[in-house]
């Protein structure tokens, strides 16, 4: 795996290791509940709900990497190029720019 100095230059690889639809899938989902639990973080000031929010989001995606797309996540080499990833391949996927199935 080549150094990614910019997150648009890490944009291209992070998409081609989520090739599986049930990996996408498993991503959505748990991004989906991290934005849920962080809203419920700003407006209950209840730190659980950042823990809620960081195993649903990462949780989900690890599972889908480790059991479906057999990889590694990139949040190992790029904790926040993935991160930036996630919500932007989610937001890509409401926008329809991306397919799950």
């Amino acid at each position: 795996m080549k150094k990614c100095t910019s997150f648009k230059e890490f944009y291209p690889y992070y998409l081609k290791e989520h090739k599986h639809p049930y990996t996408k899938l498993f991503h959505f989902i748990g991004t989906f509940f991290s934005i849920v639990f962080l809203a419920l973080l700003i407006f209950t000031l209840n730190p659980l709900n950042l823990l809620a929010a960081l195993l649903s989001g990462y949780g989900s995606a690890w599972i889908s990497h480790f059991f479906i797309e057999k990889n590694k996540p990139a949040t190992f080499y790029y904790p926040l190029y993935s991160l930036l990833g996630d919500y932007k391949m989610f937001f890509e996927t409401i926008i329809g720019k991306h397919r799950i199935f």
